[in-house]
């Protein structure tokens, strides 16, 4: 296991009353492994990953990764790379090639490693005919791919990646998931922070919610999309049905609505309705299904009456 957070929690005082930002939270996250860590603002996210990237030391609970505790040895933090929102991961003023040997060097590789990395890695992100280029006469999206590839100089066993495609062209940000996707196909584990949650439905493998410091949710991304989707079927045709069909769909629970066969019940019974419209041309069958924005906003307004559900 990459990442072992157990029971954290950290308290603040504010304006004379302490605040309980996390509750007891606990995240595993394994090689090769995207972990979407999703909640409103204010829900204790950042507090959370403050305390595993080694930033503020939790109240109670421990981190560990890679089975080490960098709390107890900030040398550990070396496994870690991070790619913050915003522009604070890089230098402005330098070149691509000069932030990949200066940040590399940082996290502790020999000046000619840190050089041999980062021409790698800027030839994989599409970068190498900009390496002598003002990091600031960069596009948005390059300088994006050239903060991930910052983060993997020193070849880390966890990334956490805070917005990774906040602002970015469409495709700009598809570049950049499709580079993610390959990160972790190639054994890294990745925490993902974003409020983009199509972007967290399409990369992640699983999905934990957080909500007022505790985790209302916690399973595997298709999983969590399937208990919230409905038991609703739409049945589009070519050509309009005939009374005598539309009475024997009735009869099975079906309808017609808007010249679109409607039918609300267990996917078993869809196949009585199929045989009702036997020889007509179908244009599609659709079920009704959610996507992670539907159950995050539902999770979230049912707040802490949802249980923690596990994978």
């Amino acid at each position: 296991m990459i990442l072992e957070a157990r029971n954290l929690r950290k308290r603040y005082r504010s304006r004379g009353r302490v605040v309980e930002a996390v509750r007891g939270v606990s995240l595993t996250l394994a090689r090769g492994e995207v972990l979407a860590f999703l909640g409103p603002n204010g829900a204790g996210k950042t507090t959370t990953i403050k305390m595993i990237s080694g930033l503020i030391v939790p109240d109670a609970g421990e981190v560990r990764i890679e089975g080490e505790n960098p709390h107890a040895n900030p040398r550990v933090l070396a496994r870690v790379g991070s790619v913050l929102e915003g522009n604070r991961n890089l230098y402005w003023r330098l070149t691509p090639m000069e932030n990949l040997e200066y940040f590399g060097v940082l996290k502790g590789l020999s000046p000619a490693e840190a050089r041999r990395r980062g021409l790698a890695l800027l030839e994989r992100f599409g970068l190498m005919e900009k390496k002598g280029a003002l990091v600031q006469q960069l596009s948005r999206g390059m300088q994006q791919k050239l903060a991930i590839a910052v983060a993997l100089v020193h070849t880390p066993a966890l990334l956490l990646l805070d917005e990774p495609t906040l602002g970015l062209d469409v495709e700009a940000a598809a570049s950049v998931q499709t580079l993610i996707r390959e990160i972790a196909a190639e054994g890294q584990a990745i925490l993902l922070t974003t409020h983009q949650l199509d972007v967290a439905e399409a990369l992640s493998d699983r999905v934990v919610i957080i909500q007022k410091g505790r985790i209302v949710a916690e399973e595997r991304t298709e999983a969590l999309i399937e208990r919230f989707s409905g038991d609703f079927y739409e049945i589009e045709l070519a050509e309009a049905v005939d009374a005598s069909r539309a009475g024997r769909l009735s009869a099975l629970g079906a309808w017609v609505e808007d010249g679109v066969v409607r039918y609300r019940g267990e996917a078993r019974g869809l196949w009585a309705v199929l045989e009702v419209l036997r020889g007509m041309t179908l244009v599609r069958v659709e079920r009704d299904k959610a996507d992670l924005t539907e159950v995050f906003l539902k999770l979230i307004a049912e707040g802490s009456d949802v249980g923690t559900v596990s994978q």
